[in-house]
């Protein structure tokens, strides 16, 4: 804020607080010139979000004590870092070999973040919510079917045996004995079972994933499924 922002943001808080208002001028001039010192760097507003009066208002409203510029500038400060905190540079247009160039793009965008005069810019998840997904991604997953592409999926199976026998489980329409807790191995929902491991003094040594659940598992998977598929029937019998 110049020295002219400042005699009107000092006039708007007279307004509300009059013990802060200098009557004589050699005094107004001198607390002019103390908050122009320690707010220069700090706009009277800004186009997303940031105002110096409301910050003021805020204070006076809910405190007893006088302001001072600190009650200011902490405010401002919060909002600078949390704007800073929910941005993600994008990539600079900069050619990546000019190394000056593409650390100044990025530092120019910061800036513009932190002073308020640009929004932070987010990277988008691919699924990050309803009807924000990406049209040619859409389609694509309209024509694979997956996130994960069959070939794909088949190549992964040998490194994740459990997976894939529930997937395959899921698709002949057998129980997932994954969706529920395992009453042997204690397993829990959506982790795979796990096998003991023996020593000699028949202490247990540790423990190893099992690439099929124990059959328990699986009695009590078909019982919940059983169970859901007679709550389903049962409203529309009756």
């Amino acid at each position: 804020m110049d020295r002219r922002e400042i005699a009107a943001l000092l006039a708007y808080i007279g307004r509300l607080d009059p013990r802060t208002t200098r009557t004589d001028p050699g005094e107004a001039r001198d607390q002019i010139a103390q908050w122009h010192e320690l707010l220069s760097d700090v706009p009277p507003a800004t186009p997303h979000g940031w105002d110096a009066r409301v910050a003021a208002r805020q204070h006076i409203r809910i405190s007893p004590y006088p302001i001072l510029p600190a009650d200011i500038a902490r405010p401002w400060e919060s909002y600078r870092r949390e704007r800073l905190a929910r941005h993600t540079d994008p990539t600079p247009h900069a050619d990546p070999d000019d190394q000056a160039a593409w650390t100044a793009e990025l530092v120019g965008a910061r800036r513009a973040v932190a002073s308020g005069s640009a929004e932070p810019g987010q990277d988008r998840a691919i699924t990050s919510g309803r009807g924000r997904v990406d049209p040619e991604l859409r389609a694509r997953l309209r024509e694979v079917g997956t996130c994960i592409p069959p070939a794909a999926r088949a190549a992964l199976a040998p490194l994740r045996p459990a997976r894939a026998a529930r997937e395959a489980a899921v698709a002949q329409g057998r129980p997932d004995a994954l969706a529920v807790r395992c009453e042997w191995c204690k397993a829990q929902v959506g982790e795979p079972c796990r096998r003991r491991r023996i020593g000699p003094d028949d202490g247990t040594r540790g423990t190893a994933p099992r690439a099929t659940p124990h059959p328990g598992r699986l009695d009590l998977a078909e019982a919940q499924l059983h169970q859901q598929v007679q709550q389903v029937q049962q409203p529309a019998m009756a």
